[in-house]
C-alpha cells in the first residue's frame, strides 16, 4: 500500500519528459517557418534583383559596339581616267572575289577591258545602294560604259562600297556586327538548334531532358558532340556572369535562365544568342557573334552563306580555337560534316545537300577584312576631330559609322613611294640605319578634305603620330607669311620692289647679339622681294620683317590658320616657330585657298549603328586674306619652284604644272621641309630625327624629293591661279623701273592696281626715239612717192 505513492513522479517525469517534446517540436516548427519565410524574402529579394539585372541589360544597351571608320566611296562614271589595272586593283582592295559566274555579292569577272561586277548593298551616310550586276567597259584608260548586265540601259554613277580603313573597340575588345532574325538562314537556327539545344521551342530556360540526352548522345557518339546547357542558359552565361566554374554560379545560371524565359520571347532570346556568342580570335579582338563571324571567316554577309559555310559556323561555337578552320582545317571540316549529318539526322537538311555541302574544303576567304588600324596615323587624326563632338564611350561603344575623307588609293600609293624615297635617302646620305624619320600629309586643294596621313618611315606603325606630335622649328617655310604682309601693303611693297640683303645684327632680350646669315654665306645686295623669296635669303627676310615689325607678321600667321602661341621675337622671321606637319598644312591651306581658310577636315559624315544620319561635317570657307596680294605671293612662290629652291621639282612633273611651294631648312640641317601644292592637292612633309640630331638633309635635297615623287604619281591637275580683278600685269626691267615688251630683259609681274612701278627704263625712251625716227623716215618715203 505504501508503494504506490512512490509512483507517481515517475508518471510526473513522463509528462514533463513529453510536453518538453512538444514544445522543441513547436521551436523547431517556429523555426523551420522562420527559416523557411527569410529563405522566400531573401529568395524573392534576389529573384527581384536577378530580374532587374536581366531586364536592364537586355532590353538597354545590350552591347558596347565599336565604330568603324571608312575611306571615302569610290564613284564610278562615264569618262573617268580608269586603267583596267587600276580597276582591278581596287576590287581586290575592296576584296572582291574572281568567279566568272558572279554566284554573290563581291565577286567580279574580267575579260580584257570588260568587267562584269555584283556590287555589295551598303548604306551610304545618304542613302543604301543596293546590290546590282554590272558592266563596265573600258577603252584608252578611261570608262566608256557603264550598264547594267543582261540589260541596255545605262548606269549614270556606279558607287561602290567604302573600304573600311579602321575601327575604334570597346575596352574588352568584343567586336560584333548585329543581325536581325530576319536576316539570319533558317539553315543556321535549324543547325544551331540541332546542336545545340534541340528543345529549344518547348523548355523554359532548363532542361533535365536535354542534359540526360546530351550525355546518351555523347557515350554514343565516343565525344562531346551535344552540350548540355540550353541555349538560354548559355547566353546567361556569356551575357550576364563572368567564367567562374562554381555551384553558385550554376544556381544562378539557371535562375536567370528561368527569368529570360519568362519575359521574353524565343526569338528576342535567340536573337541575342547569335549575336552574343564567342566564335573567334583575331590578336586582341575577339570576334562575337555569326554576322562578324560571316565576315571574318567568309568575307559575305550572314545571309548569303551556303550551307557547307553555315555549319562550318556552328560547329565553331563548341570550340572556336580548337576548331580554327585557318590553323586546324582537317579538325573544322570533321566537326562541320559532324553538324551536316545531325542536321540531316533531324529532317532540317535534305541529304542531298549535306552531300553537296561535304564536297567542299573550308571555304575560307584567304583576307580577313578586318583591321583595327590599317592606316593609324589618318584614324589618329579621325579620332581627335571626332573628340570635339563625341566621349571617347561614346566612339568606343556606340557602333558609329564614320565616313572618312581617306583616299584609300591615294594613301597606299603615297606609303609606298614615302617608305622606298626614305630607304633611298637613308642609304644615299649616310645617315645612321633606321634613324631617319618623316611625315607627311596630303589635302585636296580645294575644300580641305585631308586624303592622306603618314606618321612614321613606317607607314603601319601604330605608335608616335609625327604628323599630328611631331613639333619641329620650320624654318624657311615661315617666310611666305613675311611677305604676305609687305604685299598686302601695295603702296610700300610689290614683288619688283628691292630690299637689302645684308648683313644684320640684332639684340636679343638675354643682350646677346643675333647674326643671322644666308645658307650660301653670302651677301646679295639690293634683290627684288620676289627674289629673295625665290631664293629664300635670310638676310633680306630679316630686313624687310623688322621693318614691317614682327607683330604683324605674327598676325599674318595667325590669319593663315595658326592656333598655336607665338612669340613675336625676330627669329620668328626665320623660322624660330614650331610646329607640326598638320599644323603647316593648315597654314598652306589658306595660301591654296587664295585667301580663303577652310579647316582641314577627315571626316563627312557620322551615322549611327541604325544607319540614322548623326552629323555631317559640311564644308566651312571665310575669307581671312587680301585674295589680292595672296595671288602676287603665289606667283613669287611659282618662282620658287622655277628658278629657287624648289626648281628640281620639274624632274617628276611637267614643266607647264606652275606648282607653288616653299623648301624649309632648320639649323645644322636637322629638319627637312617641303610645303606646297599642285592644281588638285596640297602636300607638307618633314624629315629628320627623333633625337634631333642632324639629318644630313635640305629642304631641297630631303623633304622636297619625297613630295614630288608622291605628287608625280597622285596630282593629275596644274595650278591655275584666278587672277583678281583688280591685278594687272605691266612690264619691268631688272631694276624694278616700268618698261614694255621691247626692251631687253623686261619681265612681266602681277601688280595690285596702282601699284605698278611709274619710273620709266632708260630702254623706254631710247624705243620711243627709235620708233620716232623709224616713223619719220617712213613718212619721208611715202612722200617722196
Amino acid at each position: 500500500m505504501m508503494a504506490k505513492p512512490k509512483s507517481k513522479p515517475k508518471k510526473a517525469k513522463k509528462n514533463l519528459s513529453h510536453s518538453a517534446v512538444k514544445q522543441d517540436r513547436r521551436l523547431f516548427k517556429r523555426l523551420f517557418a522562420c527559416l523557411l519565410i527569410g529563405f522566400l524574402l531573401v529568395f524573392s529579394i534576389y529573384s527581384a534583383y536577378l530580374d532587374n539585372i536581366v531586364k536592364t541589360q537586355f532590353e538597354g544597351k545590350r552591347w558596347e559596339l565599336a565604330a568603324r571608320v571608312y575611306a571615302n566611296p569610290v564613284d564610278i562614271y562615264q569618262g573617268l581616267t580608269l586603267s583596267a589595272s587600276q580597276l582591278e586593283s581596287l576590287l581586290n582592295d575592296l576584296h572582291y572575289q574572281y568567279s566568272n559566274k558572279l554566284p554573290s555579292t563581291g565577286t567580279y569577272y574580267r575579260s580584257g577591258d570588260v568587267f562584269s561586277i555584283r556590287t555589295r548593298g551598303f548604306e551610304f551616310f545618304d542613302g543604301r545602294e543596293a546590290s546590282s550586276r554590272i558592266r563596265i567597259r573600258l577603252q584608252d584608260n578611261m570608262v566608256s560604259s557603264i550598264r547594267k548586265l543582261g540589260s541596255a540601259t545605262d548606269v549614270a554613277l556606279l558607287r561602290l562600297e567604302p573600304v573600311q580603313v579602321g575601327s575604334f573597340y570597346p575596352k574588352h575588345k568584343e567586336d560584333r556586327l548585329l543581325v536581325k532574325i530576319s536576316e539570319v538562314p533558317r539553315t543556321l537556327i535549324d543547325g544551331l538548334i540541332t546542336i545545340e539545344d534541340r528543345d529549344f521551342y518547348q523548355h523554359y530556360g532548363i532542361s533535365i531532358k536535354s542534359i540526360l540526352r546530351a550525355l546518351w548522345v555523347n557515350i554514343q557518339a565516343g565525344g562531346v558532340v551535344q552540350g548540355g546547357s540550353t541555349l538560354t542558359q548559355q547566353l546567361v552565361k556569356n551575357f550576364y556572369l563572368s567564367s567562374e566554374r562554381s555551384l553558385w554560379r550554376k544556381i544562378k545560371e539557371a535562375m536567370m535562365a528561368l527569368i529570360l524565359e519568362f519575359r521574353y520571347q524565343k526569338d528576342d532570346i535567340l536573337e541575342a544568342y547569335i549575336n552574343e556568342v564567342f566564335l573567334g580570335q583575331d590578336g586582341e579582338r575577339s570576334i562575337n557573334g555569326f554576322g562578324m563571324a560571316s565576315v571574318f571567316y567568309f568575307n559575305k554577309p550572314l545571309i548569303e552563306l551556303k550551307p557547307h559555310q553555315v555549319a562550318l559556323l556552328v560547329g565553331l561555337v563548341k570550340g572556336p580555337s580548337y576548331y580554327d578552320p585557318r590553323r586546324q582545317p582537317q579538325r573544322a571540316l570533321k566537326r562541320r560534316n559532324l553538324v551536316l549529318g545531325e542536321m540531316v539526322s533531324e529532317g532540317v537538311l535534305p541529304p542531298q545537300q549535306r552531300n553537296i555541302a561535304q564536297r567542299y574544303g573550308v571555304d575560307i576567304s584567304p583576307i580577313k577584312r578586318l583591321s583595327s588600324s590599317r592606316f593609324p596615323a589618318f584614324l589618329d587624326l579621325v579620332k581627335r576631330q571626332l573628340s570635339r563632338d563625341y566621349q571617347e564611350e561614346e566612339l568606343r561603344s556606340d557602333g558609329l559609322n564614320i565616313f572618312s575623307t581617306l583616299d584609300y588609293s591615294l594613301q597606299t600609293q603615297a606609303e609606298k613611294i614615302f617608305k622606298q624615297t626614305l630607304y633611298s635617302l637613308n642609304k644615299r646620305y649616310g645617315i645612321e640605319q633606321g634613324k631617319l624619320q618623316g611625315a607627311m600629309v596630303i589635302t585636296r586643294r580645294e575644300g580641305g578634305e585631308v586624303v592622306a596621313v603618314i606618321g612614321d618611315r613606317n607607314p603601319r606603325f601604330d605608335g608616335f603620330n609625327r604628323a599630328l606630335d611631331a613639333i619641329r622649328p620650320i624654318g624657311s617655310l615661315v617666310k611666305p607669311a613675311v611677305y604676305l604682309t609687305a604685299l598686302s601693303q601695295p603702296s610700300r611693297y610689290t614683288l619688283t620692289s628691292l630690299i637689302d640683303d645684308s648683313s644684320i645684327s640684332l639684340k636679343q632680350q638675354s643682350g646677346e647679339l643675333w647674326q643671322p646669315q644666308n645658307y650660301d654665306k653670302q651677301e646679295h645686295g639690293a634683290v627684288s622681294l620676289r627674289s629673295a623669296l625665290a631664293h629664300s635669303y635670310n638676310l633680306a627676310t630679316v630686313r624687310l620683317g623688322m621693318a614691317l615689325k614682327v607683330p604683324r607678321v605674327k598676325r599674318t600667321l595667325e590669319v593663315l590658320g595658326l592656333r598655336r602661341p607665338i612669340e613675336p621675337y625676330p627669329s620668328l622671321l626665320l623660322g624660330a616657330l614650331s610646329l607640326s606637319p598638320v599644323e603647316v598644312a593648315q597654314m598652306y591651306q589658306t595660301l591654296a585657298g587664295e585667301g580663303f581658310f577652310t579647316p582641314l577636315r577627315s571626316i563627312q559624315s557620322v551615322t549611327a549603328n541604325d544607319n540614322m544620319a548623326l552629323q555631317r561635317y559640311a564644308l566651312n570657307v571665310r575669307q581671312v586674306a587680301n585674295p589680292s596680294a595672296v595671288y602676287l605671293l603665289n606667283t613669287a612662290l611659282q618662282g620658287v619652284m622655277n628658278e629657287g629652291t624648289g626648281r628640281s621639282a620639274y624632274q617628276y612633273l611637267p614643266a607647264d604644272y606652275g606648282l607653288v611651294g616653299k623648301t624649309g631648312t632648320t639649323d645644322e640641317l636637322r629638319d627637312s621641309w617641303f610645303a606646297g601644292f599642285s592644281g588638285d592637292y596640297l602636300a607638307v612633309v618633314w624629315l629628320g630625327r627623333d633625337d634631333n640630331k642632324p639629318s644630313k638633309l635640305t629642304g631641297a635635297s630631303g623633304a622636297l624629293k619625297v613630295w614630288s615623287k608622291v605628287m608625280q604619281a597622285i596630282s593629275k591637275q596644274p595650278v591655275h591661279l584666278t587672277q583678281p580683278d583688280d591685278v594687272e600685269y605691266s612690264w619691268v626691267d631688272p631694276f624694278g623701273r616700268r618698261a614694255n615688251e621691247f626692251c631687253a630683259d623686261a619681265v612681266q609681274y602681277p601688280y595690285i592696281k596702282g601699284s605698278a612701278p611709274l619710273e620709266d627704263s632708260p630702254c623706254v625712251g631710247a624705243i620711243g626715239e627709235t620708233l620716232e625716227r623709224a616713223g619719220n623716215w617712213f613718212n619721208d618715203l611715202m612722200n617722196s612717192r
